[in-house]
C-alpha cells in the first residue's frame, strides 16, 4: 500500500512539473520574432525670419534622416530595441554663420558657401523592456547618444506601466535625463569661423556706422541639461471609446541660448558690409526653464471602416510661452484587409516669449533677448495624408526577412510668419525569419 502511495505521489509530481513546463513553453511572448524597421524621410522648409541672421533672411533647409530600428525578443518577457540613425542636412541660414567667405556677396537672403551650411547628426539608442508574467506590469530602461559637428548629447531614462481593471486601465510613469555639450561657434564678425579665421573689418567696405563696437562677450557655460518627467493614464470607456490623459514636466538648466543666433538692437546704429548687417550681440536667454504640458486623447471606433482620433494639449513655461494644440486623424480602411488611409489636421497657436522681439527691435538695456521666431507668437496649421499596408500573413519574403507593413505619409506645415515646411516619410517593417523555417 505504501509503495502504491509513493508511486501515485511521484506520478502526480512528474505530471505537475510537465504541466508547468508546458505552461512556460506556451506562455504568450511579448514579441514573437525579431522585427526590423527601416525609416526614412525628406524634409524641406523655407521662410524669411532666420534666427542665425537675427530674425531676417532665408530659412531654407533640407534634411535627409535614415533610421534602422531592431527589436529583439530575448525571451518570452524581455525585449531589446536598438535604434541607429544618420540625419544629413543642408541649411542656407546656418551657412551664414560666416557670410563673408569671398565667393558670394554677403546677404541674409543668399546662402554662403561656408562649411557651416551642412552637417550630419549621428544617433544611437538602446532600450530594454520587461513584462511581468501576467502582462500587467512593464519596466523599461533606455540609453542614447548623438552628435554632430558642434553638438554632443547623451541620455538615459526609464519607465513603468501598470495595467489593471482587466487591462482596461493603464498608468505609466517615465523619466529621462539628457546631458548636452556645445562646441561654441559664434557669428564670424564676433568670434571668427570654424576654421580659425579671424574677422578683420578693415578688409571690407563698411556702410552705416563706421565705428562698429558690438557688446558681445563669450558664453561662460557650454553645457545644457534636460530632465523630463511624464505621467499617463489610459482608459477604455466602452467597446468603441478610449481616452487618455498625460502630464509632462521638463526642467532645463545651463546654456539654453543658441550661440549662433545674432541679435540687433534698435538703440545701436547699424553697420553693414555689402548687404549684411553686422551683429550687435548673440541671443541671451535665462539659464533655466520650466516647461509643463497637459494633454488628452479621445479615440472613437465609428465602424469597421472608420476610426476618429482626436488630441488636445496645453503647454506653458516660465519664459512666457503658452500654447494650444488640437489635432484630428481619421484612419479609413480601404481596398479590403490591410490597407488604411489616414488624413490628418493639426492646429497650433502660441504666445511670444518675454524676451522676443523681431529683427532690429530689441534693446541693449535688456538682460535677455532673442529674435528666434520659434519663440515668437504665431499660429500654425498642418495638413497630412498617409497610407499604410499590413500583410498579416507576412507572405512576401526577402531572403530571411518577411515583409510585415509599409507606411507612407506626406505633411504640409505653415505658420502665419512666412514659414512653411513639407515632409515625406516612409517606413518599412520586416520580421526576421527563423533562419528560413
Amino acid at each position: 500500500m505504501l509503495k502504491k502511495l509513493l508511486l501515485f505521489v511521484l506520478l502526480f509530481a512528474v505530471v505537475d512539473v510537465r504541466a508547468q513546463d508546458d505552461d512556460a513553453e506556451f506562455k504568450q511572448r511579448v514579441l514573437e520574432s525579431t522585427e526590423i524597421d527601416l525609416l526614412s524621410s525628406y524634409y524641406t522648409q523655407n521662410g524669411s525670419n532666420a534666427a542665425v541672421t537675427g530674425g531676417t533672411g532665408t530659412e531654407d533647409l533640407q534634411n535627409y534622416p535614415v533610421n534602422i530600428v531592431v527589436s529583439i525578443p530575448l525571451n518570452a518577457d524581455d525585449v531589446l530595441t536598438i535604434d541607429g540613425g544618420v540625419s544629413a542636412y543642408t541649411s542656407a541660414s546656418s551657412s551664414n554663420l560666416n557670410p563673408f567667405d569671398g565667393r558670394n556677396p554677403a546677404d541674409p537672403f543668399v546662402a554662403s558657401s561656408g562649411a557651416s551650411g551642412a552637417d550630419a547628426l549621428v544617433s544611437a539608442s538602446a532600450s530594454y523592456s520587461h513584462s511581468s508574467d501576467d502582462r500587467n506590469s512593464i519596466w523599461s530602461l533606455k540609453a542614447s547618444a548623438s552628435g554632430e559637428y558642434d553638438y554632443k548629447s547623451i541620455g538615459f531614462g526609464g519607465g513603468y506601466t501598470h495595467l489593471f481593471n482587466e487591462k482596461n486601465t493603464s498608468v505609466s510613469l517615465h523619466a529621462d535625463v539628457y546631458l548636452d555639450n556645445w562646441r561654441v561657434l559664434y557669428p564670424y564678425e564676433l568670434g571668427g569661423d570654424a576654421e580659425g579665421s579671424r574677422f578683420n573689418i578693415r578688409r571690407y567696405v563698411v556702410t552705416g556706422n563706421q565705428d562698429y563696437q558690438p557688446i558681445f562677450t563669450p558664453y561662460d557655460v557650454t553645457t545644457r541639461n534636460s530632465y523630463n518627467f511624464s505621467l499617463g493614464l489610459s482608459q477604455i470607456l466602452t467597446e468603441d471609446l478610449q481616452a487618455s490623459l498625460s502630464f509632462d514636466l521638463t526642467l532645463q538648466d545651463g546654456q539654453l541660448a543658441n550661440h549662433m543666433q545674432r541679435v540687433y538692437f534698435a538703440d545701436f546704429e547699424d553697420t553693414f558690409i555689402q548687404n549684411f548687417h553686422l551683429a550687435d550681440d548673440v541671443e541671451r536667454l535665462p539659464d533655466s526653464r520650466v516647461r509643463t504640458a497637459v494633454g488628452g486623447r479621445l479615440n472613437y471606433f465609428l465602424n469597421e471602416y472608420f476610426v476618429a482620433r482626436s488630441y488636445y494639449r496645453y503647454y506653458t513655461d516660465d519664459w512666457g510661452i503658452n500654447s494650444h494644440t488640437v489635432s484630428i486623424e481619421v484612419p479609413m480602411k480601404i481596398l479590403g484587409e490591410g490597407w488604411t488611409l489616414y488624413p490628418s489636421y493639426r492646429y497650433y497657436t502660441q504666445t511670444a516669449a518675454d524676451y522676443f522681439a523681431p529683427y532690429n527691435q530689441l534693446f541693449s538695456t535688456s538682460e535677455f533677448y532673442t529674435s528666434d521666431y520659434d519663440l515668437s507668437a504665431y499660429d500654425a496649421q498642418q495638413f497630412g495624408f498617409g497610407v499604410s499596408y499590413t500583410d498579416i500573413f507576412t507572405s512576401i519574403k526577402l531572403g530571411l526577412l518577411k515583409f510585415k507593413s509599409i507606411d507612407l505619409r506626406y505633411e504640409h506645415y505653415k505658420r502665419d510668419t512666412d514659414f512653411s515646411a513639407d515632409i515625406i516619410t516612409g517606413g518599412f517593417k520586416f520580421i526576421l525569419d527563423d533562419w528560413g523555417n
